[in-house]
């Protein structure tokens, strides 16, 4: 069964809540300069989503959290210059995971 558009922005945050969170961890950015990253961002969101649906369509199994928690290692690396180790337990929703490197 194939996901709407609509049903795939129902499962991710709002462009709204997407601004109010940049704007928040960024004060001094432009209302564009967060337009621009929202933008970005539900790019992204909207490319992540229609990745699980093709996976689930095929009736493949998402990558599993093993394969990305490297993956997600590399990006802590590459954007925030330092080696961590992610946990196991670390939480699997990027969005969710990415506000708790400090804590690895």
């Amino acid at each position: 069964m194939a996901t709407s558009r609509s049903e795939m922005a129902e499962e991710s945050p709002s462009d709204e809540y997407l601004f109010a969170a940049v704007a928040e961890s960024n004060p001094d950015a432009e209302p564009e300069e967060a337009a621009a990253i929202v933008a970005v961002l539900r790019a992204q969101l909207d490319v992540e989503a229609a990745a699980r649906e093709a996976a689930s369509a095929e009736g493949e199994e998402a990558d599993s959290w093993q394969g990305r928690r490297w993956a997600f290692t590399g990006r802590i690396k590459s954007l925030q210059h330092r080696s961590d180790r992610v946990p196991e337990n670390a939480p699997e929703d990027p969005w969710t995971a990415s506000g708790r490197t400090d804590l690895f």
